[in-house]
C-alpha cells in the first residue's frame, strides 16, 4: 500500500476557483475518475477526480475554499505506486562523490528538436462543431487504420435529428486508429481516433544539460523532481473536463459527471427538477426523471398538449391477413412522424384556399428563361413564390410570430427567413431560405436548387434548417388539387401550393383561359385571427397576379 497525494489538475486555465462541494468523506473507497471535489469557475463547474483507486485517507480543503491547478486537497491509499509520504529519499541521502575526481565528460543533449519540420506525429481526432447537435449517431465509417487521407477527406458519416453530416480529417496524414463504430454516439469534443499527421515547423532544440550548468556545480535531484522528470507531463484536461460538458443544457447546473450520464441516457437537462445544493441538478435526479418518463410510458398514455391524454394504437399482427415485411423506420422519418404528431395535436389548425391568377408570371418567366441559363441558373416558380411570401410577411407581420413557451409573449421577428420543404429519398427536410426579402429572383433561384440539391444529397447540416419565419410545401411537381399542410411550430403560418391548371375565367365580358394556382394557407389559430389570414392571402394571391408588385 502506498499514500499518494492528490493534486487540482488543469483547470482549463481558470485560477483561484472556489470549492463548492465535497463528494467524498475520509475512509470512503473511491474508483479513479470518481469525483472527490468540485470546484466552480467563472463560467463552469468541474469535479476533480480521483486519480487512482484507493481509500481515502484526508481531504484537506472544504466548500468555500479556492484552489488552483496543483494544489494539494487531500492523500489517497492506494495499491499502485505513486507520490509517497513517507518512502525514505535513499538515493538523495547517499552524498555525492565530488565532481573533480570523476572525468568530466561532455554531457549529451538533453532533448532533440520536439517536432521537426515534415515529421510525422501523433494526434487525436476530435468531433467539429455540430452545429447545436449532440449526441448524434455514428451511420458509416469512411477509413480505416493505415488509410492515407487528405485534409478535408471524410473519417465518419454522423447523423442528427433531420440530417447527416462528414466528420472531415483535420490535416493530412496517416490514420492510426478509429475508437468509434456504426451505432455509436458522439458529440463535439469527443475523440473519435488518432492519425499521424506532418508538422509544419520545427520547434527550436534544448540547448546540451553541458551548457546549461558545469559538471562540478551540478546537485543531487530530489525524488520528487526525478519522478517529475520520469513521468510525461498530464494531458490537458479542458476539453475533457470544462468545454465539452457546456454543449448539455450549459444553462443547467450540473458536473460534468452528471451531464456525461444525461448524455448517455439522452435526457435534456433542463427537463430535470434539481434536488442538490444550489438548485444543483444530481445523479439522483436523473434517475428519479428516468423512472417517472418510463412509468408514463408503460402507463399505456402519452400526455400531449398540457394534459391531454391520447391512448396507445392498438398493437396489431399483420400477417394474419397475409404476407408481411417489417422495415425499421429511418431516423428522419421517424423524427418528422414524431415532429407531425405533436404540431397537429398542439396547433389548433385553420386553413383557407384560394387560387391566384399566374398567367402573367408564367410568360415573364418564360420570358426569361433564356437569360436565366445564360446566368447559368434555372428560373422555376419557386423563386417568385419565395419572394412573393417574403413581401407578404412584411405587409402582413402577423404572421412573422412566434409563440413565446410561457404562453403568455409573442415574439415578433424582423427578419423574414422562409423554409422550403423538400422531399428526399431518406424523408421530408426543410432548409431554410435566409433573408428572401432582400434577395432578387436569380439569387433565390440559385440558392434554392443549391439548397434543395444538398437536401437530397443529405448534405444539410442543422443550421441549414434552423430559424424559418414560414414554410412553403409545393406538390405542383407531382399534382393534386389541393391539400392541408400542417403548421411546422414554432411557426405560425404554412402554405400549401398544388398543380397549376387551365381554367377558363370571366373577365366581365367573356371567358378566357387563365393559369390558376391552388393555394392553402394552414395557420396556428392560437396566434393569427380570421382577419389576418384573410389579409395576409389577399395580398399574397394579388403579388403572384401582378409580378409589378414586387418592385413596390
Amino acid at each position: 500500500m502506498a499514500k499518494q497525494v492528490i493534486k487540482v489538475p488543469d483547470l482549463g486555465g481558470a485560477d483561484q476557483v472556489d470549492v463548492i462541494e465535497i463528494s467524498v468523506a475520509v475512509g470512503d473507497t473511491v474508483a479513479e475518475e470518481d469525483a472527490l471535489i468540485v470546484v466552480e469557475g467563472d463560467k463552469a463547474s468541474m469535479d476533480v477526480p480521483a486519480p487512482v483507486a484507493g481509500k481515502i485517507l484526508s481531504i484537506s480543503v472544504s466548500e468555500g475554499d479556492k484552489v488552483s491547478e496543483g494544489d494539494v486537497i487531500g492523500e489517497i491509499e492506494t495499491d499502485a505506486a505513486g507520490d509517497s509520504a513517507e518512502e525514505p529519499a535513499q538515493e538523495a541521502e547517499q552524498p555525492a562523490e565530488p565532481a573533480a575526481e570523476q572525468p568530466a565528460q561532455p554531457a549529451e543533449p538533453q532533448q532533440a528538436a520536439a517536432a521537426p519540420a515534415g515529421e510525422a506525429t501523433e494526434q487525436d481526432i476530435v468531433v467539429p462543431d455540430l452545429g447545436g447537435a449532440d449526441a448524434v449517431d455514428v451511420i458509416e465509417i469512411s477509413v480505416s487504420a493505415g488509410d492515407e487521407v487528405d485534409e478535408g477527406d471524410s473519417l465518419i458519416v454522423v447523423e442528427g435529428d433531420k440530417a447527416s453530416m462528414d466528420v472531415p480529417a483535420p490535416k493530412a496524414g496517416t490514420i492510426v486508429s478509429i475508437s468509434v463504430k456504426d451505432g455509436d454516439k458522439v458529440s463535439t469534443g469527443d475523440v473519435i481516433g488518432v492519425m499521424k499527421a506532418v508538422s509544419g515547423a520545427a520547434a527550436p532544440a534544448q540547448q546540451p544539460a553541458a551548457e546549461a550548468a558545469p559538471a562540478t556545480e551540478q546537485k543531487p535531484a530530489t525524488p520528487a523532481a526525478e519522478q517529475a522528470a520520469a513521468e510525461p507531463p498530464a494531458a490537458p484536461q479542458k476539453d475533457q473536463y470544462l468545454e465539452r460538458d457546456l454543449t448539455v443544457s450549459a444553462e443547467v447546473y450540473a458536473g460534468p459527471a452528471v451531464r456525461k450520464l444525461a448524455r448517455e441516457l439522452g435526457v435534456t437537462l433542463n427537463k430535470v427538477k434539481p434536488t442538490g445544493p444550489r438548485n444543483r441538478v444530481t445523479k439522483d435526479d436523473l434517475h428519479a426523471y428516468v423512472k417517472e418518463q418510463v412509468k408514463k410510458a408503460e402507463s399505456g398514455a402519452v400526455g400531449v398538449g398540457g394534459g391531454l391524454g391520447i391512448a396507445k394504437m392498438p398493437e396489431i399482427d399483420f400477417s394474419q391477413f397475409g404476407p408481411v415485411n417489417v422495415e425499421p423506420m429511418s431516423k428522419i422519418h421517424k423524427i418528422t412522424a414524431a415532429n407531425m404528431a405533436r404540431n397537429w395535436l398542439n396547433v389548433p389548425h385553420v386553413t383557407q384556399f384560394d387560387d391566384a391568377d399566374i398567367t402573367e408570371l408564367e410568360d415573364f418567366r418564360k420570358s426569361m428563361k433564356a437569360e436565366a441559363e445564360k446566368r447559368g441558373v434555372k428560373l422555376t416558380p419557386v423563386p417568385f413564390l419565395l419572394k412573393a411570401v417574403a413581401a407578404a410577411l412584411r405587409a402582413e407581420p402577423s404572421f412573422n410570430v412566434s409563440l413565446h413557451n410561457d404562453g403568455e409573449h409573442i415574439v415578433r421577428k424582423d427578419y423574414v427567413h422562409v423554409g422550403m420543404a423538400v422531399d428526399t429519398p431518406k424523408g421530408l427536410m426543410v432548409p431554410v431560405i435566409r433573408d428572401v426579402d432582400k434577395k432578387g429572383l436569380y439569387d433565390l433561384a440559385e440558392e434554392a436548387t443549391a439548397m434543395a440539391l444538398a437536401a437530397r444529397d443529405g448534405k444539410l447540416k442543422p443550421k441549414d434548417m434552423q430559424g424559418a419565419c414560414f414554410t412553403i410545401s409545393s406538390l405542383g411537381a407531382i399534382g393534386g388539387t389541393g391539400f392541408t399542410p400542417i403548421v411546422n411550430a414554432p411557426e405560425v403560418g404554412i402554405l400549401g401550393v398544388s398543380r397549376l391548371s387551365v381554367r377558363p375565367e370571366w373577365n366581365g365580358t367573356e371567358f378566357v383561359p387563365r393559369k390558376m394556382l391552388p393555394l392553402a394557407l394552414s395557420y396556428d389559430h392560437r396566434a393569427v385571427n380570421g382577419g389576418d389570414a384573410g389579409r395576409f392571402m389577399t395580398y399574397l394571391v394579388s403579388m403572384l397576379s401582378d409580378v409589378r408588385r414586387l418592385l413596390l
